[in-house]
């Protein structure tokens, strides 16, 4: 029989909640050696609030992890009588199974409510699979942090393997993402872009910018309206390291690390047009330019230059390898924003870094480019021979 909440027990938000040593966290079962943690956290309350701030810049974000962190730990406390700190792989089976029903409804569930209202609830009803499962990431998420953060011994979740469905998208999502280019067709069109013939001013004007334009493309997985809008000073100096700041979809400020690749490449177009090295603050000219290297070029011209490169390098490489120029006909500028995000999460870059860089809204959302397991398995099953 599973601990249950008493149906007059009233829930409220947690920093409303005070509770007893043993649930707070400070003694978890799951707690790593407190000599090795790295954030300023003795209790699973104050790990939560260390997590969120990574997202302070992000406020919709924001609100939905803590949305999932509270809803846990309230969890955790009133219906499993345990710290998150103590929470087992076994929990989490319990929990998933609570998301589906949370019972008593009474106790759980209500109609939309300020935080300070005696009618505030966790959940306004029972959530469907998409919810579930977007519920299940952001915890994961948050485990692989305070993992990371050597405040936790270990994630429970990492043990729930790919049969169960709560943590994976839905199979028609994820086939819905295989618009990106595998690490043969990358190195491929690489091969081509370096091939490209520099003998005349116009060709090595080409040359340059589709130099400099793939390289951003892959290294910060902008979306193409971006590459056409923003001017050379959205890469900036902050705090002693180099980010690109963008204003993306909706109108939303955000910031991508620029890695020293990209500043390298950066350099060598600027230098390419008789500029400094690195912009300035007051560099407001067009980051992208016409061969002549004077105005800007539109967001359509940038998908028109994507596509005849492609479209060239798949007719170079057609005999040797048609599987992979039969895939770079397809590509398009957007694909190589999925191609980030994919080689992002193959090279070991953290779920929570490449949503940021990425700009989703929803760590579910970027979880979609995750193929790497899909890879391994491919590898596994060529042991079996006829």
């Amino acid at each position: 029989m599973l601990p249950t909440l008493s149906h007059s027990k009233a829930l409220h938000p947690f920093e409303s909640q005070q509770p007893p040593e043993q649930l707070n966290g400070s003694q978890g079962t799951n707690r790593y050696d407190k000599k090795h943690c790295q954030i300023s956290a003795n209790t699973d309350w104050q790990a939560i609030q260390c997590w969120l701030n990574e997202f302070y810049d992000s406020p919709q974000t924001l609100r939905n992890y803590r949305k999932e962190a509270e809803r846990l730990l309230l969890w955790a406390i009133n219906q499993r009588n345990k710290a998150l700190s103590d929470l087992g792989r076994e929990d989490f089976q319990y929990y998933q199974e609570f998301l589906a029903d949370p019972q008593p409804s009474t106790a759980w569930c209500g109609p939309r409510a300020e935080r300070s209202s005696i009618k505030w609830r966790p959940f306004k009803g029972p959530l469907g699979e998409g919810s579930q499962r977007q519920a299940l990431i952001i915890v994961n998420a948050l485990f692989s942090y305070l993992v990371d953060a050597g405040y936790l011994a270990g994630n429970p979740l990492s043990l729930i393997r790919r049969r169960n469905r709560k943590l994976r998208p839905q199979a028609d999502q994820a086939i819905s993402q295989q618009r990106y280019l595998d690490h043969k067709t990358w190195q491929l069109l690489k091969e081509h872009l370096a091939s490209l013939p520099i003998e005349t001013v116009k060709q090595h004007n080409h040359y340059q910018r589709n130099r400099f334009l793939f390289h951003l493309l892959y290294l910060m997985a902008p979306r193409v309206s971006e590459v056409s809008s923003h001017s050379m000073n959205s890469f900036r100096l902050y705090r002693g390291q180099w980010w690109w700041f963008v204003l993306g979809k909706g109108e939303k400020l955000g910031k991508i690390p620029a890695s020293d690749e990209m500043l390298g490449a950066l350099m060598q177009y600027r230098e390419h047009l008789g500029l400094t090295p690195l912009p300035g603050e007051d560099d407001h000219s067009p980051l992208l330019r016409s061969i002549s290297g004077g105005k800007g070029i539109s967001a359509n011209m940038v998908y028109r230059q994507v596509k005849s490169v492609v479209k060239d390098a798949a007719g170079a490489i057609r005999l040797e390898n048609p599987i992979q120029a039969s895939t770079l006909e397809k590509a398009s500028t957007h694909w190589f924003r999925h191609t980030s995000v994919t080689h992002g999460d193959d090279a070991g870059i953290d779920l929570k870094y490449l949503t940021r860089s990425a700009r989703h809204e929803k760590i579910e959302t970027t979880a979609i480019y995750q193929h790497a397991e899909d890879d391994l398995w491919h590898k596994a099953w060529q042991k079996l021979k006829f």
